[in-house]
């Protein structure tokens, strides 16, 4: 079938991809906007497995800091200095900053938590499943699904984006990937909190990180 330049155009809008993956896309979809969209989303996150493996040692170190009483300190690497400089990936540096203020991930990644503790939780969870009156067949199982959510706290690329819980920090980091077209990469974040470790009131630092970024 004939593809517009408007369709182009919508889709390219839509993704920021280039022109002739756009056209390529809408014509193997047959036209389809949200099919072509679908297509270029699966074959950008192909593009950024493959580019996974690429050197990524430019980007840019950020802070952000919470009325004074929260401070984070993130990198964020790229392949290039230009891509360093690009708006989308300096707003992403940004989110992610926050992200950690807000959410207080210990780890990056999942393979990043230490044996000892997976095991410790684990042993937990199992001997909660347990206490539950749960049938041993399934304890297995039912410590699997609750080690998802274990990971989900306190790993960063498991966590649910503040912004919009909907997705994963994790898918969030692949699709500015793939927007951009680079390896990407959180390197690593530290956190402080005034008086952590220390004993004092309660505060939902979380909440008021979310209000500030005009989060309900």
């Amino acid at each position: 079938m004939q593809i517009t330049a408007a369709q182009i155009k919508e889709l390219r809008e839509k993704t920021s991809a280039g022109m002739m993956d756009c056209k390529k896309a809408l014509v193997e979809a047959n036209g389809d906007i949200d099919k072509a969209s679908d297509i270029l989303r699966e074959k950008g996150l192909a593009s950024i497995a493959k580019k996974s493996s690429r050197i990524a040692s430019e980007g840019i170190v950020d802070s952000y800091i919470h009325g004074g009483r929260i401070g984070v300190l993130i990198e964020v690497n790229s392949e290039t200095d230009f891509v360093a400089k690009n708006e989308d990936f300096k707003v992403f540096v940004k989110d992610m900053a926050m992200q950690v203020a807000a959410a207080a991930p210990k780890y990056l990644s999942r393979e990043e938590v230490p044996a000892d503790e997976v095991e410790h939780e684990k042993s937990v969870l199992k001997e909660q499943a347990l206490n539950e009156g749960k049938p041993e067949k399934i304890v297995e199982k039912m410590v699997e699904g609750r080690m998802e959510k274990f990971y989900e706290e306190i790993c960063l690329l498991d966590q649910k984006f503040i912004k919009d819980p909907d997705i994963k920090v994790q898918d969030l980091l692949n699709n500015i990937a793939a927007k951009i077209g680079e390896n990407i990469k959180i390197r690593r974040f530290i956190r402080y909190e005034v008086g952590e470790g220390l004993e004092k009131r309660e505060e939902d630092f979380a909440k008021e990180v979310q209000e500030q970024m005009g989060q309900k």
